[in-house]
């Protein structure tokens, strides 16, 4: 049986709605994996297995209270919903950690999939590190790297020259899952054309970095299940 995060070790997850805060004990490293999109063992997740109005004095949340704010008493899938769409109160200590860990995977991913315009080579690490710093870019530890790179990018002009080797994607979803898929592509990359079909579906041509190409095709296959369809066009 797997073990839950111990008391000690967990910290809050608080989510306010309709006016109450819902709290959850959770760990905050699957957390902040969860808040990502990752998937996660629940088990390891939680320290208990209750929804709280106040943690810290024991103050459970009552089920006609849980059935009226999140139509649904599945204490899972409650805790899932305060952790995603809440706020995790982690430690000091705890952010430092979090941040030094997404800083190395944004100065890997610039490495691998940028290179210097003038040389066509790719820029050390060390040369990325220094320029996060000097352009003080500012990185969620919350948020996948894919999804926050574009801004940051953005954010080292003048301090750091770049060229990403980009892919033009086309991507058709079916008409039942273009509500998310649509929303989820506009964040992601740049649409270069649209176009909605007879059937609902909807046909876009995106234009993205090459190394957030299977990154692309996760988020894809986790909205639509599998349905969408994709062929990558052309390397720029």
């Amino acid at each position: 049986m797997t073990s839950m995060v111990s008391l000690d070790k967990a910290v809050i997850a608080r989510l306010k709605k309709s006016g109450t805060n819902f709290e959850v004990l959770v760990d905050p490293y699957l957390a902040r994996d969860l808040k990502e999109g990752k998937k996660v063992d629940f088990d390891k997740l939680v320290a208990i297995e209750e929804v709280f109005k106040n943690a810290r004095k024991g103050e459970r949340a009552s089920k006609d209270e849980l059935q009226k704010i999140f139509n649904t008493t599945n204490i899972r899938e409650i805790i899932k919903t305060i952790v995603i769409n809440g706020e995790v109160q982690i430690t000091s200590e705890q952010r430092r950690k979090m941040l030094e860990q997404k800083r190395k995977q944004i100065v890997d991913f610039i490495s691998k999939n940028a290179v210097d315009p003038k040389t066509g080579l790719p820029h050390p690490s060390g040369r990325v590190e220094r320029a996060l710093e000097e352009a003080k870019v500012h990185i969620d530890i919350f948020k996948p790297v894919e999804a926050q790179i574009k801004d940051i990018v953005k954010s080292l002009r003048g301090h750091l020259p770049l060229k990403f080797e980009e892919l033009e994607i086309a991507v058709k979803i079916p008409a039942e899952h273009t509500g998310k898929a649509i929303s989820a592509l506009y964040s992601f990359g740049s649409i270069v054309k649209e176009e909605w079909q007879k059937n609902g579906s909807w046909v876009c041509i995106i234009k993205i970095p090459a190394g957030m190409k299977s990154r692309l095709m996760e988020i894809l296959g986790k909205i639509t299940k599998g349905e969408a369809l994709t062929k990558v066009l052309r390397k720029i």
